[in-house]
């Protein structure tokens, strides 16, 4: 029935309420939910709730404090004395509606029927199962925070608040699933981010006819997001670092949190976006800027290096005469594309078996892929030594890729590279590369152009992507966000040099300290 969602009225005799709750929570069924009948003043109540997801001190105490209570302290008007008087807790609510009543005590909260009230009271004293915030093992940093988004949702809104306390600051909390009944929360500056964008948003969420979302974030992202379900590039960007999500949101973007995940999406996203990563602004921005450029290099050398080595040999003319020491002295026993594609799965299979490896035995797994695969087989003569440095090569640059996401996709594009270079050559290499920008240059994220700024071309925008501006200087927020208030700060400030006054006033007071110490 609470599918459904039809308006069940709350009825005065708590019997009838009692038995509808009962059937429909499956009370006697279920051995985690809770009636617990008690009396006060003379009245009878009776109590729901989901054993393990409530704060006993808080319900003992209410209890005590209702025991205390005679039948004249409830008279006149017994329901406003109680809610208003008697019912010492910050967190409550009056119902009307059972369905209501049903969803919020799986929520965690506790219902209590009285009889002769035409209403329910909802106390709000949920304790979900949690962890304690924990550094990311996707975005680790030598300096900054630790205090890493966990699965429950209150916490993580909790570490937006602690960053941005700006009474501007909106998280709208919606429902997804029919029967999840998943909470999901739109996070968003009121007065930054573009209201569009935020409609677009909360429209397509409730727009989910979905019984539920297994999945949490990801399943969320398959119904919201722009583009074709096969496209494998990420339009949208998961981050589990609170310093990282209030940056964005300072910038114009929308936040979607999903109860149960500590990954939260940032909407809109570029490809650039993905290669952004946290330890750039906790360096100074010289050396940030440096880490951004290895990076870039080191992405762009994962997709293109073994397709342009493997075109290099099977065409040898493309070579100047200078570089025509490239190339293997002696071919293995398999062919050169296979030896890419089989080294290629060697490697997705060793991250996907990284991954469910206990970790006591990680390190046996590491000399097992090391030795016993990589040396022996060079050793027999199944792969050629270079073929196991480049794809090396490759895997180191995809896994300095912040993004998992956009690693996985650019795996896929280096696969389809491999594939056309070892079917037709260069034309095959030509006509990847060409499908691939083409299909990044027709992507889009909730509206936004998947290659801003480069295309279209933003040129002081494009400057910040490859430079890390230090962050005086960083005066407007990205005009692709189209935000409501453009200006970061009323002007940069630049790097003042001390005044004359200044100097005079430093000078003298060392002078001071040295007579001070002289005496």
């Amino acid at each position: 029935m609470t599918i459904s969602g039809d308006i069940v009225k709350v009825d005065k005799k708590a019997d009838v309420n009692v038995d509808w709750i009962s059937k429909e929570l499956g009370v006697g069924e279920s051995f985690d939910v809770v009636r617990r009948n008690i009396t006060f003043a003379g009245r009878k109540a009776t109590l729901f709730y989901i054993d393990g997801l409530v704060k006993d001190d808080i319900m003992t105490y209410l209890l005590i404090s209702f025991s205390r209570l005679e039948r004249e302290d409830l008279a006149p008007d017994a329901f406003f004395k109680l809610y208003k008087q008697y019912l010492s807790y910050i967190e409550v609510e009056a119902l009307d509606d059972l369905h209501k009543a049903v969803d919020k005590i799986l929520c965690g909260g506790v219902v209590m029927i009285v009889d002769g009230f035409d209403k329910v009271i909802l106390i709000d004293v949920r304790k979900y199962p949690a962890r304690n915030p924990e550094e990311s093992d996707l975005e680790r940093v030598v300096r900054g925070s630790r205090d890493n988004f966990v699965e429950t949702l209150l916490f993580n809104t909790n570490l937006l608040r602690r960053r941005i306390r700006d009474p501007k600051l909106r998280t709208e909390i919606l429902q997804v699933g029919s029967r999840s009944k998943t909470d999901v929360a739109i996070v968003y500056i009121k007065d930054i981010a573009n209201p569009r964008l935020v409609d677009t948003i909360k429209e397509r969420i409730k727009a989910i006819k979905m019984d539920g979302l297994p999945m949490a974030e990801k399943s969320l992202e398959e119904f919201i997001g722009p583009g074709s379900f096969w496209n494998p590039f990420p339009r949208v960007r998961y981050t589990e670092r609170p310093d990282v999500a209030a940056a964005h949101l300072l910038e114009g973007h929308v936040l979607v949190m999903v109860d149960t995940s500590p990954s939260v999406m940032i909407l809109p996203a570029t490809l650039f976006h993905h290669l952004q990563h946290a330890e750039e602004f906790r360096q100074a921005p010289l050396i940030g800027t440096f880490l951004r450029t290895v990076r870039f290099l080191g992405v762009a050398i994962s997709v293109f290096l073994p397709p342009l080595w493997l075109l290099v040999v099977l065409k040898p003319e493309l070579l100047p005469p200078g570089l025509s020491w490239i190339g293997p002295k002696k071919l293995g026993a398999i062919p050169l594309v296979w030896q890419f594609i089989l080294a290629e799965l060697g490697i997705d299979l060793m991250r996907m078996a990284a991954i469910h490896t206990p970790t006591a035995l990680a390190t046996a797994l590491g000399l097992i892929a090391a030795v016993l695969i990589g040396d022996i087989a060079v050793a027999v003569g199944f792969f050629n030594p270079e073929v196991i440095l480049y794809m090396a090569i490759a895997a180191v640059g995809i896994f300095s890729t912040p993004s998992y996401e956009l690693g996985m996709a650019n795996t896929l594009v280096r696969i389809a590279l491999l594939a056309g270079v070892g079917l037709f050559r260069l034309p095959g290499f030509v006509a990847v590369t060409l499908g691939a920008f083409l299909l990044l240059l027709t992507t889009k994220s909730f509206g936004l152009p998947y290659l801003w700024p480069l295309i279209p071309f933003n040129g002081s925008a494009l400057k910040d992507i490859f430079v890390r501006p230090p962050v005086p200087l960083q005066k407007l927020r990205p005009r692709a966000l189209h935000p409501l208030d453009i200006d970061r700060q009323p002007y940069p400030e630049p790097a003042r040099k001390p005044l004359e006054r200044e100097k005079r006033i430093w000078s003298q007071f060392m002078k001071d300290e040295d007579d001070n110490r002289e005496k």
